[in-house]
């Protein structure tokens, strides 16, 4: 028998395990994460979870009768600290809780961690970070705290805007703080961004860009010992902005300690091939550890790392079949959403290397497209409340097809009476 051990009990590792089933693995699966709770859908946590909308079931992966009825071992609250490898492939994994487990097939779905602020104050109490279950729990009491009335958010991106927005239903007084020119400007064109930016003040959050923060402010720790509270955020230029809670949510960095401990390849994640392989050519990573071959066909070349859970699914899938033994190429379309309050972002396809955009639509009515083109041709787009166009523009990608700009601009002509093939492929 061959014992397959899946380091990372998140979206990649359970869809993973569950792949090697479906396929018709019969051998031992083991799973372990650090986390002490189930695996769990991320998303939520910064969305409905939040605003007090969901209970713990509701975001759970799967049911401990699920693991049990599929023979996964599922180990919670422990974390692989060395792991020891044979020539042949096998080898033996060391837990942090003493644990020893023997494996002939290994997954690494280690996912990423949150990228941590290196600036002054960032222990007072009122401080908190957002990307596992744990920094919800925490961060969901502490907004619905009647004190917290002011709540500055550090970082425009989408995990920054949906905790503004999330803070902002339950009554408070946000500030976003973006140190960029622009919000979520890393991922979206100019018109998405504008249009963002006007809705967020709209709603009566106040946005500041381009903003330098020197440091975060607080009062001095009680003589017991205890963490002083957070009062505030400088800024480089001497602003102060009073603040009685501070998220901060500026990326994440991927998990990479135990490839490197592997002596796996490493460069800005885990690098893998379009089967999921490392460059070992025996262990598989998948999800938002691994940077890989673009995988979308209109997208340019090089490695990509994508963060979404559409990506960590359908990665999981290649990298079981790889792990059995079958010939298998990761090629997706990826996808994207974000809820920010009444606002449904959902984006098809990679802009990377755009050369021209169509705004489809009226920004202003919060209902509108922008589509992106390279060479003439659709390579992605971004839906606000537009859930059909989101289908239609998604599966004109799936099929390689395109829509041309001129007939994109035409509100009267539905986007999915639109498509046509694409006349040329792309370069690279």
């Amino acid at each position: 028998m061959e014992t397959t051990l899946i380091v990372g009990a998140c979206q990649a590792g359970v869809q993973l395990a569950a792949t090697l089933r479906d396929l018709g693995d019969t051998d031992p699966i083991v799973m372990i994460g650090e986390e002490a709770h189930r695996p769990y859908q991320r998303p939520p946590l910064s969305k409905g979870w939040l605003k007090g909308e969901l209970e713990p079931d509701d975001v759970v992966l799967r049911t401990r009768q699920w693991f049990a009825d599929r023979e996964i071992a599922l180990i919670a609250g422990d974390r692989v600290v060395t792991i020891h490898r044979e020539s042949n492939g096998t080898g033996i994994a060391q837990t942090l809780g003493g644990r020893q487990i023997a494996f002939t097939r290994l997954a690494l779905t280690t996912g990423a961690a949150v990228r941590r602020l290196a600036l002054p104050g960032t222990d007072y109490r009122g401080v908190h970070y957002l990307r596992d279950a744990d920094d919800a729990i925490a961060l969901g009491p502490a907004l619905a705290e009647p004190g917290a009335e002011r709540v500055v958010v550090i970082g425009g991106g989408f995990i920054g805007l949906e905790a503004a927005s999330a803070a902002r239903q339950l009554g408070k007084h946000v500030t976003i703080v973006e140190g960029t020119g622009r919000l979520i400007g890393r991922v979206v064109a100019e018109p998405t961004s504008d249009f963002y930016l006007a809705a967020h003040r709209r709603r009566g959050t106040e946005v500041l860009l381009g903003a330098r923060l020197a440091r975060i402010l607080g009062e001095d720790a009680s003589a017991a010992g205890r963490r002083g509270s957070v009062t505030g955020v400088e800024l480089e230029d001497g602003r102060v902005i009073p603040a009685d809670l501070v998220v901060i949510g500026i990326g994440v960095l991927p998990r990479v300690e135990l490839a490197v401990q592997l002596g796996l390849e490493v460069a800005g994640g885990i690098v893998v091939d379009e089967a999921c392989r490392t460059s070992d050519g025996r262990t598989v990573a998948a999800g938002d550890c691994a940077i890989m071959p673009n995988p979308y066909p209109a997208g340019v070349g090089g490695m990509v790392r994508i963060e979404s859970v559409n990506n960590a699914l359908e990665q999981a899938k290649v990298a079981a079949a790889t792990l059995l033994g079958r010939d298998a190429a990761y090629v997706s379309v990826p996808w994207f959403w974000s809820d920010q309050a009444d606002l449904k972002l959902q984006i098809a396809g990679l802009s990377t290397g755009y050369d021209d955009v169509v705004v489809r639509g009226d920004p202003d009515a919060e209902k509108f497209a922008v589509l992106y083109y390279r060479d003439g041709r659709l390579i992605a787009a971004d839906c606000v409340n537009q859930p059909a166009e989101f289908l239609a523009i998604k599966q004109a990608l799936s099929k390689g097809k395109t829509i041309p700009s001129l007939a994109a601009a035409d509100t009267g002509v539905p986007l999915k009476q639109s498509v046509v093939d694409a006349p040329v492929a792309l370069a690279s």
